[in-house]
C-alpha cells in the first residue's frame, strides 16, 4: 500500500508526543535542558553524515569535481530568497499558533493559573511544533523514505525513520510539550507530496539527484541543531525551498554535461 509509511511515521511522532507530555511535567527544568541539549547534539552529528554525501561518485560524475559545493551554495542562496518572500518561516509558525489554539479548543491544553504562564506555554507549544516539524520533514530519510514507497520500493526506510522519530519525539514532547506532537500534520503532508510525487516522478530520481538533496538536507540539519541549542535562531524554514532547488539544478548540469 502506498503511503502506508507515512502514516506509520504520523502514528508514531503522535504516541510518542503524547507519551512525552505525560511524563515531561514530572522532570525538573535542567533534565529538559539536558535532554534538549543532548538531542540538538545528535541532530548535528546527523547533519554533518549527510553532508558527507557531497564526495558521492555518482553526484561529483553528474555535475563536475568540485562544483557539488557550488551546487549546495546556489540551491542555499536561491532557496533562501524565495523562502524569504514566502515568508515560510513566520507562516509555519502561525500554524502552530492556529494548531495551539485547536489544542486548546478541545480541552488538551492544561489551564494556566495565570497569564504569564499561558504565554511561556504557548511559546514553549509553537518552538516544539516548529522545531521538531523542521527535524522531521527535512532530514534526508523523509525524503528518501517517501521516494522509495511511492516508486514501490517499499516502506523499510520510512518505517525505520518512524521508530527514531517516536523515540525522539517523547524526548522533545517532554521538554517542549503538544507542538511536536502536532508536527505529525506537516510530517503527513509534506511526505505525503513527496510520495505521490514520486509515484510519476521516480525515473527522474537518480543517485546524483538524490545526494544533492541528502546534502542539502544536512546542511539545513545543521541549522536546526544550532536552533535547538540556541546557538543561533536560524530561520531553517525559509531556506527549504532549498531542497526544492538543488536536484533542479544538478539535473539541469548533469544535462549540460551530459551525464544525465
Amino acid at each position: 500500500m502506498i503511503g502506508l509509511g507515512t502514516i506509520v511515521n504520523v502514528v508514531a511522532i503522535v504516541i510518542g508526543g503524547s507519551l512525552g507530555v505525560l511524563v515531561g511535567h514530572r522532570l525538573p527544568e535542567r533534565t529538559s535542558r539536558v535532554v534538549t541539549d543532548s538531542l540538538g547534539l545528535v541532530v548535528l552529528v546527523i547533519g554533518a553524515m549527510n553532508v558527507m554525501s557531497l564526495t558521492d561518485e555518482s553526484f561529483v560524475g553528474a555535475v563536475g569535481p568540485g562544483v557539488g559545493l557550488l551546487v549546495v551554495v546556489g540551491a542555499l542562496v536561491v532557496g533562501g530568497v524565495v523562502g524569504s518572500l514566502l515568508d515560510i518561516e513566520t507562516r509555519l509558525e502561525k500554524f502552530g499558533i492556529w494548531l495551539q489554539a485547536f489544542a486548546r479548543s478541545r480541552g488538551r491544553e492544561e489551564t494556566g493559573s495565570s497569564s504569564a504562564r499561558n504565554g511561556a506555554r504557548g511559546s514553549r507549544f509553537v518552538e516544539g511544533f516548529v522545531d521538531a516539524s523542521l527535524i522531521y520533514c527535512v532530514g534526508p530519510m523523509a525524503i528518501l523514505g517517501a521516494l522509495s514507497d511511492g516508486t514501490g520500493h517499499g516502506i523499510e526506510t520510512l518505517a525505520l525513520k518512524a521508530s527514531l522519530d517516536g523515540i525522539s519525539a517523547i524526548a522533545f514532547a517532554a521538554a517542549l510539550g503538544w507542538g511536536v506532537a502536532f508536527s505529525a500534520v506537516p510530517v503527513g503532508l509534506w511526505q505525503g507530496l513527496l510520495t505521490l510525487l514520486a509515484v510519476g516522478l521516480g525515473t527522474f530520481m537518480s543517485s546524483a539527484v538524490i545526494a544533492s538533496i541528502t546534502v542539502t538536507g544536512g546542511i539545513l540539519m545543521l541549522g536546526i541543531g544550532l536552533r535547538v541549542l540556541n546557538i543561533r535562531q536560524i530561520n531553517v524554514g525559509n531556506l527549504l525551498p532549498a531542497l526544492i532547488v538543488a536536484p533542479l539544478i544538478t539535473i539541469a548540469l548533469a544535462a549540460i554535461r551530459g551525464t544525465l
